[in-house]
């Protein structure tokens, strides 16, 4: 093949009409993400975008609104430990999974119901 796949630009997760406040609660509140600014003729149609680093969120808003509960983006991170206690220091709540051999892992739920995992190489 004369193509390969460089990095992925960023994951689309969805959320209820006019959440953007309560999606910047945890996203940019919590976990430290920043909001871009989206392009000017996007604006209409509500949502943040948000990025860390490489990793890049959009937050779209999706009516009749359905959580991804399976679809999820997974994110490495260094030093998970720090960010589980980081969590609990914030009263948020996560999800240990040990059933991916040679991986540390957790899962979080936004306010909306979607999926995050968190992981890294043990």
């Amino acid at each position: 093949m004369a193509f390969y796949y460089e990095k992925l630009d960023h994951v689309q997760l969805t959320a209820p009409k006019d959440e953007e406040q309560t999606a910047k609660a945890i996203y940019v509140h919590v976990l430290g993400f920043k909001e871009m600014n989206k392009p000017e003729n996007l604006q209409k149609n509500g949502g943040i975008w948000l990025q860390s680093g490489d990793v890049h969120i959009h937050i779209c808003v999706e009516e009749p609104f359905v959580p991804a509960r399976k679809a999820h983006p997974a994110i490495y991170v260094k030093h998970l430990d720090e960010l589980k206690q980081y969590l609990q220091d914030h009263d948020v709540a996560y999800l240990e999974d040990e059933r991916w051999p040679n991986y540390k892992r957790f899962y979080v739920s936004d306010p909306f119901g979607n999926r995050l995992e968190f992981l890294e190489k043990s």
